[in-house]
């Protein structure tokens, strides 16, 4: 198959092609996101973010509808792999089944996918636009991945649980199942603005039914074209979603040929780690039954690598899973971010100058502090949201309540307490706030629970406007050491009243780790031989005498920041020992000497992991994570709880109109508990909320608006809110009784006869929009007509540039006033024709409105 002819030049975005007539063509971009169910697509994504990391591959998809048949299925299958050999080996395959897509395919097509019945025909487009004459039932499923399928017009469609969306062409009415939820309820009212939008150039009306007996008028004519209901609703469809106790079931298996027989023999479990991978087979990673990877290594031959798929399949049967399992093929050195974090460590197999300039070149920037202001993606890499100098203060638990501790002891901690430390610092102008929720090692049940609900009570103080970083003993981040200047000292004990810590012992030995007052702690080890290290310095304090002892491997700046925490721990007397000169009396106190690491210990490699940004939701008792692939600023939504994970910290953060906030943290800490990679627990995990996001948390977007939640009418408003919307109601509503809706049956059949009638008065609106008036007509009392004869000639732009609502002329929309301009007009002020302005995000619609004079 020549794939060259269709074949555009592939730039960074998404491309789509459908099966026609055994062959590929492009899908219109205006129509991505519609998916016919009679047949299969090919999609392309390139990345094309300047923050993508090098080297990021491309994802190549195999999409199979419910009703697609051999023959399309094999056109689909034929073109993905000449593609493929175009592309090369930096690109990732994907098996998707209609309804159970990945989500990564999902992330494509915001706000939602719809699924249509049937077939496209050849001579038909594969989505028309400003098409009034429609009648359809959408069934709308899904949080943050929403889909909306067409199904029979029928009230035996509906279900408690989900939304329905009645499309009437120049009516839309979204109806609102009892048992859904607010977020629910947004995003597929966001589906709907954007099915009127593309579908309808923005000139359909839309009407919400939230309470059934608070919307009688859309009531009547959801039953004038649906008939009366009779019975109940059906109860919602449980959910299926796959909970991350389920994902972290991951088993390795080796796949080779002996003689004529493929053999798959079990290889690990998690952890798993990457040197199982050899370069010259192939694996099956099979991650809880729900997807399925196959690794090809970079030296396995080329006829293994063409049938990964089949082997996949044959796989997933043999395992009796569906047949809708979803199949990701990676290439060694092109993996995808959810296949590397499957396993404990992952290094990408550079050279070793290159890992050493990239090391050099992180130290470097780090020293010039002052751009973390500017450079929110700096602030995120290093993790330090400034230098430290802000304002500090700490409080330590006592009797279950904060007692302020003395700012001479603020680095003082003690491992059996809890600490909060609130850190006050500007940026940009403005005041901004973390803190630190400090758990030691030895803290009490009741301690940590203490610990939690002073932070709320501190945070209620400062009215939500704290970032809250829950920190665990020994894995305290940068930022945390770097607030005491070096002097930061864990005890291994509780503290006495007002932090004065109580010695069980005589003799105590201090490990001091770090280079410079940004990065120094020092933590009490056990005092024996054994805790000593050859790379690092240590303090040993006896009755008479304080030995700073300083290994082999340690330098200059090291030795001068243990100098300065002498003064912290001791004020006894000060000797110090160079390792291997140590006096008799040094090793008697440790109890005698004993083997200790000597070895050069090489610099610590930071993970490179690709950062990855989940939805958070609970079933049953159980974390439910949906992701979001290529992520923006656009997919944090007000009634989300969102999982940001960078690896070295879990960031949550919390939309303003979020139910769950009390369940994050333990969703942060089920989420490390349940990664296939083996966690660590002790990862810190930060609480943001939205409007209060750190540079820390902002800078791993590709960009951030910090003003975007500032005066956003949200679409909710806008409907609630909208005069034409509820005069269009009416005006409907007024066809219908005209046909004397009460005395029509409940059997289904008046349904019939009012969908005819409505049909009739849709092709008389839509013409009348079409042609204009009449000349010498007489106006119509209908609110719509009139506007749509104005709409055809557009009002002057000064009649709609900067008016008050009153001020605007009769029947004009105060929030759409934009729409009433000429369409020449309209293309002069706003640079861009309607149908493309409305196909934009409602918020950026909203921000050039502003800009220009229309809201």
């Amino acid at each position: 198959m020549d794939i060259s002819k269709g074949l555009p030049a592939i730039q960074g975005g998404l491309h789509i092609w459908i099966t026609e007539n055994q062959k590929m063509v492009p899908v219109p971009e205006g129509a991505y996101g519609n998916f016919f169910e009679e047949h299969c697509y090919v999609i392309l994504h390139v990345p094309q973010s300047p923050k993508a990391t090098q080297g990021a591959s491309s994802d190549l998809h195999y999409w199979v509808g419910k009703q697609a048949g051999a023959e399309a299925q094999g056109t689909a299958a034929a073109f993905q792999q000449h593609l493929q050999e175009e592309l090369g080996g930096q690109t990732v395959l994907h098996r998707e089944a209609q309804a159970h897509e990945s989500d990564c395919f999902c992330s494509y097509f915001r706000p939602g996918i719809i699924y249509r019945k049937g077939g496209l025909a050849s001579d038909l487009k594969h989505v028309e636009t400003n098409f009034f004459n429609i009648q359809r039932l959408l069934h709308i499923k899904g949080r943050k991945h929403v889909s909306a399928t067409e199904v029979e017009l029928s009230w035996n469609s509906f279900n408690k649980g989900d939304i329905f969306l009645l499309d009437l062409g120049k009516m839309m009415i979204q109806w609102n199942g009892p048992k859904t939820s607010i977020s629910e309820k947004a995003r597929g009212l966001a589906l709907t603005y954007s099915l009127r939008n593309r579908e309808r150039g923005g000139r359909a009306q839309i009407g919400v039914v939230d309470d059934e007996a608070k919307a009688p008028d859309l009531m009547q004519i959801m039953e004038a074209v649906l008939g009366r209901r009779v019975g109940s609703l059906r109860a919602a469809t449980p959910s299926k979603d796959i909970n991350q106790l389920q994902k972290a079931s991951v088993r390795l298996y080796h796949v080779y040929e002996k003689g004529k027989d493929l053999v798959v023999v079990e290889l690990a479990t998690p952890p798993l780690t990457q040197d199982l991978l050899q370069e010259e087979d192939i694996y099956i990673l099979d991650q809880g039954g729900f997807k399925i990877y196959v690794w090809q290594g970079r030296m396995s031959s080329l006829q293994e690598r063409q049938a990964a798929f089949s082997r996949a399949v044959g796989f997933i049967q043999a395992k009796g899973y569906p047949t809708y399992t979803n199949v990701e093929v990676v290439n060694d050195g092109a993996e995808s971010a959810a296949f590397k974090q499957l396993f404990r460590t992952w290094s990408e197999k550079r050279s070793r100058n290159q890992k050493l300039g990239g090391r050099d070149k992180l130290i470097h920037v780090k020293l010039d502090v002052g751009k973390l202001h500017t450079q929110p993606e700096l602030a995120a890499q290093l993790r330090m949201v400034d230098d430290g100098s802000g304002k500090v203060e700490v409080w330590c638990m006592e009797d279950l309540h904060r007692q302020p501790v003395d700012p001479k002891r603020h680095g003082q901690l003690y491992a059996g307490n809890c600490y909060l430390v609130l850190y006050t610092y500007q940026r940009l102008g403005r005041v901004q706030y973390i803190l630190y929720l400090w758990q030691g090692r030895q803290a009490t049940a009741d301690e940590i629970k203490a610990l939690n609900s002073n932070a709320e009570e501190l945070d209620v103080m400062y009215g939500g406007a704290l970032v809250q970083e829950h920190v665990t003993m020994g894995s305290e981040p940068p930022h945390f050491l770097a607030i005491f200047q070096g002097q930061l000292v864990i005890f291994q004990e509780r503290a006495g009243h007002h932090g004065k810590g109580q010695s069980a012992s005589t003799t105590r030995l201090f490990h001091v780790q770090g280079t410079d007052s940004q990065n120094t702690k020092t933590m009490e080890v056990p005092a024996r031989a054994s805790s000593l290290n050859s790379n690092d310095i240590f303090l040993l304090v006896t009755a008479g005498v304080c030995y700073l002892w300083f290994g082999k491997g340690c330098n200059g700046d090291q030795r001068e920041m243990a100098r300065v925490v002498v003064t912290v721990i001791s004020k006894k007397n000060e000797e110090t020992v160079l390792e291997g000169q140590e006096p008799p009396h040094f090793w008697e106190a440790l109890g005698g000497r004993a083997p200790y690491p000597s070895k050069k210990r090489l610099p610590e490699e930071v993970p490179r992991f690709q950062p990855r940004l989940f939805e958070c939701s609970s079933q049953m008792g159980c974390l439910v994570l949906a992701e979001v692939v290529f992520f923006s600023q656009e997919d944090l939504d007000k009634y989300d709880i969102m999982l940001l994970d960078t690896w070295q910290e879990i960031f949550l953060w919390l939309g303003e109109a979020a139910s769950e906030w009390k369940e994050a943290v333990a969703w942060g800490q089920e989420y490390l508990k349940t990664h296939p990679a083996g966690r660590s627990p002790a990862t810190p995990i930060v609480l943001v909320k939205q409007g209060h996001e750190p540079p820390t948390f902002t800078g791993w977007f590709f960009t951030w608006d910090p003003y975007k939640w500032t005066s956003h009418l949200s679409d909710t408003e806008v409907v609630e809110g909208s005069p034409a919307a509820a005069s269009t109601i009416s005006e409907i509503t007024a066809e219908v009784n005209n046909f004397r809706l009460s005395r029509w049956p409940g059997n289904g059949r008046a349904g019939a006869m009012a969908l005819q009638a409505l049909k009739g008065s849709q092709d008389s609106s839509e013409n009348e929009l079409m042609r204009g008036p009449k000349s010498g007509g007489t106006r119509t009392s209908s609110s719509v007509s009139s506007t749509s004869a104005t709409i055809n000639r557009g009002l002057r732009r000064e009649q709609l540039m900067h008016q008050a609502a009153e001020d605007l002329p009769e029947g004009v929309d105060p929030a759409r006033r934009e729409f009433y301009l000429s369409d020449s007009d309209f293309q002069d002020i706003f640079g861009k024709s309607k149908e493309e302005f409305y196909s934009m995000a409602t918020w950026r619609q909203q921000q050039e409105k502003k800009q220009l004079g229309f809201f």
